[in-house]
């Protein structure tokens, strides 16, 4: 079964445009999350003035650091927003936060 619907029964034009759509939108969001991280860590942890090539260690490790902290309060968030979902009745689905 593919995600686009190709495996599956296929509608008139063989393509099932909702599930592109919601593809679309899902790489939408994970652009943006990955944009944001980029732009969030390289403002914290990379000086404006390029001296080497190459990150240097203290770059490395607070690259490293910002970007698991990054993605553990993604991952703090998207779960909060489940729950507040849950508990509101809407039944949370699962979307590009708590896959990363």
């Amino acid at each position: 079964m593919s995600f686009l619907g190709r495996g599956s029964a296929p509608s008139a034009g063989g393509i099932n445009h909702e599930r592109v759509d919601m593809a679309t939108q899902e790489l939408d969001m994970i652009t943006d999350i990955f944009n944001r991280l980029v732009s969030s860590c390289h403002a914290k942890c990379i000086s404006s003035r390029y001296a080497e090539g190459d990150l240097n260690k203290g770059e490395s490790v607070c690259i490293d650091r910002c970007v698991s902290k990054f993605f553990e309060v993604n991952k703090k968030v998207g779960e909060k927003m489940q729950a507040v979902g849950a508990a509101a009745g809407g039944g949370a689905t699962p979307g590009a936060f708590t896959s990363l």
